[in-house]
């Protein structure tokens, strides 16, 4: 057990160097929520948040004031109504609104200059009117028009941390209060940020509270892990009935940012001391990820992998799940394999391999996830890309061999079949000793959601 345990931890520093190298010098927009500014852990995540800085991660902050501006102008009696999760600010109203979302922003300043890191707070928003919506006067309230994204990158290129607060100007000084979490995703798109991250009090898309797309991957938790765009599209008009909850926001958003260029948006609770760091220097996460595309982290083997996919083999045959396999049949076999990549660092393989002398026929193996993701889906992407792949090569039907994965692969359409159905060479090199199950797939009959 100890020398598991040790291994977990080198695993993990490996992760880390790998995520501060590929991370060095990309942009990360990071909205802290409302309720996450008056958390006890608000001081560990800025600390947490000068660490990714001195790592040479240029940090964009926006910092949600909702919470604040209600106290303040409690506090002073103001009025205010909200429709639709949308606060209408009436001229009275503006000037202590400008007050809280500054209030925030120098309570961010505040910490980070704590930790010696320099940040700035700039009016590099431009905004105008909402308007009347649906005969609905918004008044002061406002929308991003315009991010000087020029001054904002010279800040990033002198080190600073700019900070935005949820207030921008028009063209002739007006102040309007906009949406922190507009702000925030038009900052990551217009920066051509690498991710953004909405800290909140969310932990992520509780599956319990919400009707799910086929297919999508809960945790253990009961926490949907990841959405690819399709699926946050999809889960969005699945629950168009529940009105303006905030996770349906954040979702929207996020969407909207990955169709226009962030590769990955996530979602995370606040509350959970060292999120930020458990999100970005770990590919397992520990809330819901948005990003592009479903099979966007499979690519094809390289001579480099060899000795990581050997290691995430291992274990399995080890169990005898897995045949034993050297770097030298992986090398002859290197354009049948595929690995599930994130951020450089390897989680999973499998083969798709054809048999020239049967026509419309293939074998799937080698099918392994390092176990630390086991949980995540990613054994199922990697067997529905293989069987995309076979399908566009024109393969009709598919065989695999195995001993202990009956039960996973029948769920999927596969079905129990005989030694004479496997290819004549196939037929010739089966181990008897070992007494592999064949199960075999009809192309047709393929059920990519269990």
């Amino acid at each position: 057990m100890e020398s598991d345990r040790l291994q977990e931890q080198v695993e993990l520093i490996r992760q880390v160097f790998e995520y501060v190298h590929l991370f060095k010098g990309k942009t990360i927009v990071i909205k802290v929520g409302g309720s996450v500014m008056d958390h006890p852990f608000l001081p560990m995540l800025v600390k947490d948040l000068v660490l990714l800085h001195r790592q040479g991660i240029r940090i964009i902050l926006v910092p949600g004031a909702k919470e604040r501006i209600d106290d303040v102008l409690r506090r002073y009696n103001i009025p205010w109504e909200s429709i639709g999760g949308v606060r209408i600010s009436t001229p009275e109203a503006i000037p202590f609104i400008k007050m809280a979302a500054f209030d925030v922003s120098n309570r961010l300043m505040t910490l980070l200059a704590e930790n010696n890191a320099s940040a700035i707070i700039g009016n590099w928003v431009r905004a105008r009117s909402l308007g009347v919506l649906k005969g609905i006067d918004y008044q002061d309230t406002g929308t991003v028009e315009k991010i000087n994204v020029e001054l904002v990158r010279k800040a990033l290129d002198d080190g600073l941390i700019p900070i935005f607060p949820n207030i921008g100007w028009s063209s002739s000084g007006k102040p309007y209060n906009i949406s922190s979490n507009e702000l925030a995703y038009i900052l990551a798109r217009n920066l051509k940020a690498e991710k953004l991250f909405y800290i909140s009090r969310h932990t992520g898309v509780d599956a319990e509270n919400y009707t799910l797309p086929e297919g999508v991957t809960v945790s253990s938790e009961g926490v949907v892990t990841h959405l690819s765009v399709a699926e946050a599209d999809s889960f969005l008009r699945l629950n168009a009935k529940k009105g303006e909850e905030e996770i349906l926001e954040l979702i929207r958003l996020g969407c909207k940012a990955c169709a226009e260029g962030v590769p990955r948006v996530h979602i995370v609770d606040g509350e959970i001391e060292g999120v930020i760091l458990k999100e970005i220097f770990s590919s397992r996460g520990c809330g819901t990820m948005i990003y592009t595309n479903e099979h966007e982290n499979i690519r094809p083997l390289r001579l480099a992998d060899i000795p990581e996919v050997l290691r995430i083999m291992n274990p399995f045959v080890e169990e005898e799940i897995l045949l034993p396999r050297d770097e030298q049949e992986l090398a002859d076999q290197l354009d049948y394999f595929v690995v599930y990549e994130v951020d450089g660092i390897l989680h999973a393989c499998g083969a798709l391999i054809p048999f020239p002398e049967e026509r419309g026929r293939g074998e799937i193996a080698a099918i392994a996830v390092d176990r630390t993701y086991t949980g995540f889906g990613i054994g199922k992407r990697i067997l529905t890309y293989l069987v995309d792949r076979a399908r566009s090569s024109g393969l009709r039907s598919l065989y695999v061999l195995t001993t202990q994965t009956t039960d996973w692969f029948l769920q999927f359409g596969f079905s129990e079949g005989e030694l004479d159905d496997l290819p004549k060479d196939k037929r010739r090199d089966y181990n008897r000793l070992r007494n592999s199950r064949v199960l075999i797939l009809d192309l047709k009959n393929f059920r990519s959601t269990p």
